[in-house]
């Protein structure tokens, strides 16, 4: 994976434009101060708060990974595996809370994604 692609971002906490700032002051998700972001893209300056209220549709993007998430272990654990729908249940609740922070990250750093097009490398 390019280390200017969209997915190389999304993925590895890095910004959208030049993919080697960091997009979150901590690497971690799961730290105290998960939800705190750069301003700006420590390397190349790109603002990473392009107006307020940005990030209020990175709420439907978090949505759809939930979904996602849900349905791809309902499949696998209660259709694949045959595991009783109840302890299915009494098991996807805690790792959805658990996911939280994860996944707030990964619908925000997909939001800005979409808006910001990669840095085109010259090939000479």
């Amino acid at each position: 994976m390019s280390a200017n692609s969209r997915f190389h971002s999304i993925l590895y906490n890095k910004c959208p434009r030049c993919g080697e700032g960091d997009f979150f002051v901590r690497k971690s998700a799961f730290t105290r101060d998960f939800d705190k972001m750069n301003e700006h893209c420590p390397h190349c300056g790109e603002n990473f708060m392009p107006e307020p209220g940005f990030y209020w549709a990175s709420m439907f993007v978090s949505y759809a990974f939930y979904t996602i998430y849900t349905l791809l272990t309902f499949f696998i654990f209660v259709q694949g595996l045959g595991v009783d729908l109840d302890y299915y249940l009494i098991g996807l609740v805690p790792t959805l809370i658990a996911l939280t922070p994860y996944f707030f990250r990964l619908a925000r750093r997909t939001w800005l994604s979409i808006f910001i097009a990669p840095k085109q490398v010259s090939r000479l």
